[in-house]
Formats: C-alpha cells, sequence, structure tokens
C-alpha cells in the first residue's frame, strides 16, 4: 500500500519544534560566545608559547580534537557526578558545546595569528602601540579575518552537532523531534521538518557571521 503522508499530525506539535529550534539557536550563541573567547586564549598562549601554558591547552586541544562529541558530553554529564561535579542537562551541554569549539577555535585562530607578518609587529612598536592595542588592532583582528570563513563553518559543525545533546535529555530540536516521533509514530514527515528546521538555522547563523565579519572583523582592519 502507497504511503499516505500527513504532515498535519507533525504541525500540529510545531510550537514544540519551534521552541527545540529556540532552544539550539541558544545553546549555540552561549557556546559560540564562551568557546571562541577560550580559542582565542589559547591561540594566543600557543602561537607565542607561552609556558606552561602552551603545553597545556595543547593536550587539551589533542584530546578534545581526538574523542567523539558525544563522549565528552557523557563524560560531562555522567563521569563528573562520580567527582561530586553535578550538571543539569543545560549546564552540561552548554559545557561540552564551549570545550568542544574551544579546542577547534583554539588552532583555527593560532593559524592566523602566526600568518601576521613580524613586519607589522614592529611597526606597531615603531608606533608605540601600547601591547593592549597592539593586540586588537595588529594581531587579533587581522587573524581573525584570515580564519572568518573556518571559524563560522566550525561553529555550524558545533551547531548541528548539538543534536547528540537530546541523550542526555536537552530539550533542543532532535529532542523535541524525538518526542513528536514516539507520539504520532509519522517519522518521515517529523525528521523531514526537523532536517528543514536544521537547514534553515546553519543558513541564518552563516548568514549572521558573515555580516559580522564584514562589519566588525574585515570592516575594522
Amino acid at each position: 500500500m502507497a504511503y499516505q503522508f500527513d504532515f498535519a499530525a507533525v504541525l500540529q506539535h510545531s510550537d514544540l519544534l519551534l521552541q527545540g529550534a529556540a532552544f539550539t539557536l541558544g545553546l549555540t550563541a552561549i557556546g559560540t560566545l564562551l568557546g571562541v573567547g577560550l580559542g582565542i586564549v589559547g591561540a594566543v598562549l600557543r602561537a607565542w608559547r607561552i609556558r606552561p601554558f602552551d603545553r597545556i591547552f595543547g593536550v587539551y586541544v589533542e584530546l578534545i580534537r581526538n574523542t567523539p562529541f558525544i563522549v565528552q558530553l557523557f563524560f560531562i554529564f555522567f563521569g563528573l557526578p562520580s567527582l561530586g561535579v553535578r550538571l543539569s542537562e543545560w549546564e552540561a551541554a552548554v559545557l561540552a558545546m564551549v570545550i568542544n569549539l574551544g579546542a577547534y577555535s583554539t588552532e583555527i585562530i593560532r593559524a592566523g595569528i602566526q600568518a601576521i607578518p613580524a613586519g607589522q609587529l614592529e611597526a606597531a612598536a615603531a608606533l608605540a602601540m601600547s601591547r593592549f592595542e597592539t593586540f586588537r588592532h595588529v594581531v587579533l583582528r587581522p587573524a581573525l579575518a584570515k580564519v572568518w570563513p573556518a571559524l563560522s563553518s566550525q561553529i555550524i559543525i558545533v551547531m548541528l552537532g548539538s543534536a547528540v545533546c537530546s541523550q542526555i535529555s536537552t530539550e533542543e530540536l532532535s529532542f523535541a523531534a524525538n518526542f513528536i516521533q514516539s507520539r504520532n509514530f509519522r517519522a518521515f514527515e517529523t525528521y523531514l521538518l526537523t532536517t528543514a528546521l536544521y537547514l534553515v538555522m546553519a543558513i541564518l547563523i552563516r548568514q549572521l557571521l558573515a555580516w559580522v565579519g564584514r562589519r566588525f572583523i574585515m570592516g575594522a582592519r
């Protein structure tokens, strides 16, 4: 018998899908701000070889980049309570995303910092610029401008990877989709609409990051 599509059974729960999408965007926003901030710190320490922190960040980067995100999430949510550290689903998801993005952005931004010509630093010193002014205008912004497309792509990858947070009952988009499908058994329609929502969010985030890059990174050089 031919399959009968029934999107109405899913759309009647559209509020749950939208709430899940909003939750995912919130996770992504917080994870991006803190993760990129952590990446900037790690990139500076590694690029300028500030010991012993450069080695500490080196171990951290290798550990995170060579283990699955879902294992990191499970370690934080299920493993840390054994040490007396108990986190809610939301806190565990945010922490996992920050740690994961921080490791990848460390290496991405470090590549941008190391691409800065030494002559620019010498010119900044000749102009009597302070260390903060040199870092902000001569190092950080040009470095971010060089790697902004790669960093933007990594942020979107982390947003898409947040789908596994449903495994610890974080109420993001994939959790909402699983809940709806378990009630109406319309798996095709449910996950088709969920896929469409992830696609729309990825495109919107990419456009937003492109605007931020043009307005505050490239345009500020």
